[in-house]
């Protein structure tokens, strides 16, 4: 991967929806050489796929929370299919520390929170956290520049 490379990743992570047109006059370079260079990042896994931001208020869902969950090991076989089908988790991550999983999700209310944090509990002890703010919304990682 070259700076040019890098280049155009910055600008895809800022809006996926950019025109080639517009990228290869940033990074000077064809369209042609740009749709090249894109295709092969996405066939070598540096692009993995283009996702849509959503304003998850405007949809009716009004509360995002962390949840923490203590699990045991030998549980994950049966978490990992029960947690992958529950459409209001936006991550699910294993971590070190006294919790083993640290789960995103937003509910429309915390009615609704409160009813998947009790069928959570299942699998073990939870702590959560519900999101006031947030003032740095999730963004693309920084790409170095190449010496």
């Amino acid at each position: 991967m070259d700076n040019k490379d890098k280049q155009i990743l910055e600008i895809l992570q800022k809006n996926a929806r950019t025109p080639l047109k517009i990228i290869a006059k940033e990074v000077s370079l064809s369209s042609p050489a740009v749709s090249s260079r894109i295709e092969h990042m996405e066939q070598s896994g540096i692009i993995t796929d283009y996702r849509v931001r959503v304003n998850r208020e405007k949809l009716g869902f009004h509360i995002t929370a962390f949840i923490n969950l203590e699990m045991q090991p030998n549980q994950k076989p049966e978490f990992y299919p029960f947690i992958k089908n529950e459409p209001n988790v936006l991550e699910c991550n294993c971590v070190t520390g006294e919790y083993s999983m640290l789960l995103k999700v937003t509910f429309p209310s915390t009615v609704d929170l409160d009813e998947f944090i009790g069928r959570l509990q299942h699998f073990g002890r939870t702590s959560t956290q519900i999101v006031f703010s947030t003032p740095v919304e999730p963004r693309g990682i920084p790409i170095p520049e190449q010496d």
